[in-house]
């Protein structure tokens, strides 16, 4: 019998779009991918040439449960230098990627019916993480006039006996905006504790950095990782920076159910660190054209986007012109104009009528998938009779 937990978990629309993408791709057409958030570049070659020599050193075994010396040594130099922030290496768990990170950390945070503040948009994934332990997300909604920002009032009122953390993802995932200052700062003044996705840190093309929940109180857990930055995502390797009473128990989880990161990847990780720089600088410059680029073409095909995405590699648009039913609209432009976007819907009840549209492709792509949009918009000005 299947249980109800795996039963009901919802499926990541994102990733239904990607295999119906793939579906036509095996049937002959040509899809324009603009739905996954993964980037399109080549890990580095220091990168690979590090893990490459990790397997010829014999660094092919189980490394320590909470990562190997040298790459928790190098994360918390990494924050210290970008942030001015202390972290012991001994406050950092690595993790094989964000996802196991996020699994781990609600298994030690979370009773039945505890809560977690969440924003709306947000990664699709967070919510589904909470209910599988048998939490609840408390929801707050976040607008595009608005920049998608988090307000503190608004969050404060949804803190109840149950809240146990508050959960901030800056630069975001689907909406690309920054979280200010500010609103950090008084969010961690509010009691829970606060929980920072900080995946998409380095990703950011505006004249203001991203900042580290840390900055403002070590009372917080960051979730970070080597998937987007460095264009790692094959090798999941990820890491939580955690107050030391979280570090035991997250150890054990990992002990019992991964047992420990792959320690080749670890080493492309140290490496990732303290020699990638001018890879990511130059990975970082072209995310940004890419992202001028398509927020003018968009514009002209008449999407009026208010405030511009500043980092990650993501656009969410407002399509309610088009049809308020994103998950039909977003397959509706695949198989009639071949260009794969995300659904709003999967990112929330608040992005329902909006789509996500990645630039983790070349410029080539991008350009030929507005053109794409553009004809489809000609033959279809009001798709599915919205």
């Amino acid at each position: 019998m299947i249980t109800a937990r795996a039963r009901d978990i919802p499926p990541f629309i994102v990733m239904d779009v990607s295999e119906k993408a793939e579906q036509m791709q095996r049937e002959g057409r040509h899809v324009i991918h603009l739905e996954i958030g993964e980037p399109d570049f080549d890990t580095p070659e220091c990168i690979k040439a590090a893990v490459t020599r990790a397997m010829a050193e014999g660094r092919t075994h189980y490394s320590h449960s909470l990562g190997i010396w040298e790459l928790r040594e190098a994360i918390a130099e990494d924050y210290f230098r970008r942030y001015g922030v202390h972290v012991s290496p001994d406050q950092i768990v690595v993790t094989s990627g964000t996802s196991p990170a996020m699994f781990m950390l609600f298994a030690t945070l979370l009773e039945a019916d505890d809560e977690v503040i969440l924003s709306d948009p947000g990664y699709a994934c967070y919510p589904n993480f909470i209910r599988f332990f048998q939490g609840r997300p408390a929801f707050v909604n976040v607008y595009e006039d608005d920049g998608y920002q988090l307000h503190p009032d608004q969050v404060q009122a949804r803190i109840t006996d149950r809240t146990r953390a508050i959960f901030v993802n800056s630069p975001a995932n689907p909406t690309g905006q920054l979280l200010s200052p500010d609103r950090m700062q008084t969010l961690t003044e509010l009691g829970p504790l606060v929980i920072s996705d900080e995946i998409y840190h380095g990703l950011v093309y505006g004249p203001d950095p991203e900042h580290s929940i840390l900055e403002y109180t070590d009372r917080a857990v960051v979730l970070n990782g080597f998937s987007k930055l460095y264009a790692m995502t094959g090798f999941r390797l990820g890491y939580i920076i955690a107050p030391p009473a979280f570090i035991r128990p997250i150890q054990k989880i990992q002990q019992n159910f991964f047992i420990a990161a792959s320690t080749p990847a670890q080493w492309g990780g140290v490496t990732a660190l303290r020699e990638a720089g001018e890879d990511v600088a130059r990975m970082r410059t072209i995310y940004d054209q890419r992202r001028r680029f398509l927020i003018d073409g968009l514009r002209r095909l008449g999407f009026d986007i208010k405030v511009e995405p500043c980092g990650a590699f993501y656009i969410l648009v407002n399509a309610r012109h088009l049809h308020r039913d994103s998950y039909a609209l977003a397959f509706d432009i695949l198989e009639k104009a071949g260009v794969g976007v995300s659904p709003g819907i999967d990112f929330g009840a608040n992005a329902e009528g909006c789509l996500r549209i990645s630039y983790c492709n070349s410029m080539e792509n991008i350009a030929e998938g507005l053109r794409r949009l553009d004809a489809y918009l000609d033959q279809n000005p009001r798709p599915l009779s919205a």
